[in-house]
């Protein structure tokens, strides 16, 4: 495992901003987070996890950090965003915890499924089971939750819905439980320092999803979800257990929204280290 800090990632001719904290020879967990959000959002749970005597590695990622941004929708498919993960997984030299949240979720569950002698253990937050996840389309409510994504498939209008104070694309984030603070997180950190187009192309390339999708995993895997979540029903929680063959818990977090990171850190930590030590 590396000895010393890891602030950079070089991969396929892009610079990824990293996070490194905790004890340099703490058990390694890599963090992965979700839109519109960005590494620094993991900062109150890896402040717990460091206290637990783990190292965090908070990755920027692809779209995010300022010395990774493509503009083709087609450098955001999962393939390409698998391995940006698994090339840090390298660097740090050692198989790691794995937490996702959100898009970083969902990233996590390709890593895991595809790559399990990378992965230890695996506790995704908020998105389930990417295969879970289209069945509950068709048996749930999550299509009129997941309205928002055939949205930003048009070219410019999210941008611009997005960008603007208090306009229609704050309003949808602040109906899914972001408050003021995390609002101006998002317009600092996600609009004004021109990450947005990035996070998007997630999105966008949702369909160039490929092998990496449905792949079960076998490695000791924690789900949490939250049952106020306004973005994620709960039959895509009910049917991920099919999909993962090593031991496994659902974690439900009763009142809260889709903002663990931030709004319920203490309680998702305390998951992320009990899954760890598990093994």
């Amino acid at each position: 495992m590396a000895e010393s800090r890891i602030t950079q990632l070089t991969h396929a001719g892009m610079t990824f901003d990293v996070i490194d904290s905790g004890p340099l020879d703490g058990p390694p967990v890599v963090l992965l987070h979700g839109f519109p959000q960005r590494a620094t959002s993991w900062a109150k749970v890896s402040e717990q996890l460091n206290a637990e005597g783990l190292r965090t590695y908070a990755l920027d990622q692809r779209g995010y950090s300022p010395g990774a941004r493509p503009t083709s929708r087609f450098a955001y498919g999962l393939g390409e965003l698998v391995g940006d993960v698994t090339a840090l997984i390298h660097l740090i030299g050692r198989p790691v915890h794995l937490v996702g949240h959100d898009w970083g979720s969902a990233v996590a569950w390709a890593v895991a499924g595809g790559h399990p002698e990378l992965v230890r253990t695996l506790t995704a937050v908020s998105v389930a089971h990417p295969t879970a996840f289209m069945k509950s389309m068709v048996s749930s409510s999550q299509p009129l939750r997941s309205y928002y994504m055939l949205l930003f498939q048009l070219p410019v209008l999210p941008e611009r819905l997005l960008s603007t104070p208090n306009g229609l694309g704050e309003k949808m984030l602040r109906a899914a439980g972001m408050d003021s603070d995390m609002i101006e997180t998002f317009r600092r950190d996600i609009v004004a320092d021109g990450a947005l187009p990035g996070g998007l192309g997630y999105y966008r390339s949702i369909v160039l999803g490929g092998k990496e999708v449905g792949r079960k995993v076998s490695v000791p895997t924690t789900y949490v979800w939250s049952d106020q979540d306004a973005a994620l029903a709960r039959r895509g929680a009910e049917l991920t257990a099919d999909y993962v063959t090593a031991p496994y818990e659902l974690v439900v977090v009763r009142g809260a929204t889709h903002w663990l990171l931030d709004q319920n850190a203490p309680e998702l930590a305390e998951i992320i280290v009990e899954r760890v030590r598990s093994v």
